[in-house]
């Protein structure tokens, strides 16, 4: 063969073809977009936001604590002397039935010293409901009223057409409130056989 021959001939040609080392996965490898950034701005509001709901729930919270804690102490202030108030009530019911028990012609004879003791007992028995007066007991009087399961106790039914039913009409012992709670319930007699009573727009009797 001549030299023109080896030049143009297969191997030739194979040399002269460009060599393409590129895989497929090259070829058709995809740019993959950026990830997007969060933006600072919508950040901080989202943050503002919890932070804001946070102070506002904890805002509530420490509020009720505080009305809470109020109404405790003043709870504690108006009804820690319940125990001692009731206690004194049954000093005060001895005082009265020992003035109660003195014989009608007794005080009528006007004894100096009989008068005296009296005097001195009934002024102890005033003394000692002012001091209860003073820190919030009342003494009940529903005497007329509408008989209140709530604040009175029924000893007994009185048959009167003339009076409204279940109208308290004679008090055998003296309630006492202290507040609005109910220190001792006043025992009463109610009326039976007359009309119905009306109602009324409170049924807490007066003090």
């Amino acid at each position: 063969m001549t030299d023109d021959t080896n030049k143009h001939g297969p191997e030739a040609t194979a040399a002269e073809e460009p060599v393409n080392t590129a895989t497929p996965e090259a070829e058709v490898q995809e740019v993959e977009p950026a990830a997007a950034t969060p933006d600072p701005l919508e950040l901080a509001k989202a943050e503002n936001a919890e932070l804001r709901d946070k102070y506002l729930r904890l805002a509530a919270e420490m509020d009720n604590l505080r009305r809470r804690t109020e109404r405790d102490v003043k709870d504690a202030k108006s009804y820690s002397v319940a125990g001692f108030a009731r206690d004194m009530l049954a000093v005060s019911d001895n005082l009265r039935r020992a003035l109660e028990a003195i014989p009608p012609e007794a005080k009528e004879a006007g004894e100096a010293g009989l008068n005296a003791l009296i005097e001195g007992v009934e002024m102890t028995e005033r003394s000692m409901l002012a001091a209860l007066e003073r820190h919030g007991v009342k003494k009940l009087d529903p005497t007329g009223q509408k008989f209140d399961p709530n604040f009175h106790q029924a000893m007994f039914e009185v048959p009167n057409a003339e009076v409204p039913n279940n109208t308290v009409v004679q008090v055998i012992q003296a309630g006492y409130v202290i507040g609005e709670r109910v220190l001792r319930p006043a025992m009463v007699g109610v009326s039976k056989g007359g009309p119905k009573a009306a109602a009324t727009e409170n049924g807490t009797p007066s003090a």
